[in-house]
């Protein structure tokens, strides 16, 4: 049974009946964890305004009959647009118009109220973005690096984007040189993206670095990779720091990680995934530099070690996030993301870890402080289930309502 705390302290008393929402007598994980008792969670604009163990009264009330409160949950790793159907500026207009606004009803459908694109179109994820914000799209919060940066005929420029150059002018940005990936990272940066995100291993030879085979089922010979350069991945980072963005690094092996984390990386995107950790002075190196992991097994269960070097991070403390690495083509938008919280469980995290590595440690990969807790001041980001999630983490599946920004966005009562 997961731990349980003591109730959290309420506002300031005030007339109850000024609470634009309240949800009444629920359990409660606050995102860190299950908090003892039963608590309403009052919402005054797209704020919560209280968490009280006495019950409190507003304009519209949810009953939840005794279920569960918990954050929205946050997929901090999605890859959106179709890199498939997406070939000329008529099928991207056709995707945004057709596909695009019932695959974001699908994540909020399945509980997810925000969403990181790590690899979408810069100038198509940043419309989205801003129609999103504007309330003229329904959708989750979307946050967004906008292209992945690669080298020169890296990963996935070289690899999903071979057979598609339009795309692959879109959804990647290929660099040859320190110069490039500055003046790279400073236009995302004037773009106001959310984060940075840079691909270790898939850029242009550089000497002492082992070789590194991408492998996928449409290319079931394998493409031969190698690290992104050293300078040009310290100039990314630094570039990124500069302009306060958070710079995370896709990486595979030990040795990427290791060099992702020393020239200044925040997060590692996969991690380890193609051999097994055994490097534990690599796991300190991911303390010592509050890296967070993400370990994206929707994608990379696969690989046989995959989970077990989750585990590993997970035990020694490292900070997870989840992230699900989903795309277009293979299972449902949204319900990727339970599958991947359901998956880290079955590595041996706890329900509990899970819940929190997409919550509050989701948002703090997202530099969102205002997200993924239920606390007075944050974001009425919220969702109601039906059974206990701490319990067993498939009952995210069971969920009654969903809340974004302080209104009902799902209503299944």
């Amino acid at each position: 049974m997961p731990q349980e705390s003591e109730a959290p302290a309420s506002t300031e008393a005030r007339d109850p009946a000024t609470y634009d929402l309240v949800i009444s007598r629920a359990h409660l994980f606050d995102g860190r964890q299950a908090l003892a008792g039963l608590y309403d969670i009052a919402i005054n604009g797209a704020e919560i305004a209280s968490v009280s163990a006495d019950p409190l009264r507003g304009t519209q009330e949810v009953d939840t009959a005794g279920g569960w409160v918990m954050p929205g949950l946050i997929d901090t790793h999605i890859h959106f647009y179709d890199v498939h159907a997406v070939v000329d500026p008529d099928s991207m207009r056709g995707f945004e118009e057709n596909e695009l606004p019932g695959r974001l009803g699908l994540f909020l459908d399945h509980g997810i109220t925000t969403i990181k694109s790590v690899g979408d179109p810069t100038g198509g994820i940043l419309d989205t973005r801003a129609k999103i914000a504007a309330g003229t799209l329904r959708g989750p919060r979307l946050l967004a690096t906008g292209c992945g940066i690669t080298g020169r005929d890296g990963h996935p420029a070289a690899t999903v984007f071979s057979g598609n150059p339009w795309a692959r002018e879109r959804f990647t940005a290929e660099v040859g040189s320190v110069r490039q990936i500055r003046d790279l990272v400073h236009h995302l940066a004037d773009r106001e993206v959310d984060a940075i995100k840079l691909l270790s291993e898939g850029a242009c030879a550089h000497s002492g670095g082992p070789k590194y085979l991408w492998q996928n089922p449409a290319f079931p010979d394998g493409v031969e990779l190698e690290r992104l350069p050293l300078d040009l991945l310290r100039a990314g980072i630094e570039t990124g720091h500069e302009r306060g963005l958070r710079v995370t690094v896709h990486t595979t092996q030990q040795a990427a990680a290791r060099e992702a984390i020393e020239a200044g990386a925040d997060g590692l995107e996969h991690g380890v995934t193609v051999e097994p950790l055994t490097d534990h002075s690599l796991i300190d190196l991911m303390l010592e530099h509050d890296i967070t992991y993400t370990p994206t097994l929707w994608i990379d269960d696969a690989h046989p070690d995959a989970r077990g070097n989750l585990k590993k991070v997970a035990e020694a403390g490292v900070h997870i996030a989840l992230g699900s690495d989903t795309f277009s083509g293979r299972g449902l938008f949204g319900a990727n993301t339970l599958e991947e919280a359901e998956l880290m469980v079955a590595a041996g995290l706890t329900p509990t870890q899970v819940l929190a590595a997409g919550t509050s440690g989701a948002a703090r990969q997202c530099v969102r402080p205002d997200l993924g807790t239920v606390a007075p001041g944050k974001r009425a980001d919220l969702l109601v289930l039906n059974a206990d999630p701490t319990a067993d983490v498939g009952n995210l599946r069971d969920l009654s309502t969903v809340i974004l920004n302080g209104g009902l966005v799902v209503d299944k009562r």
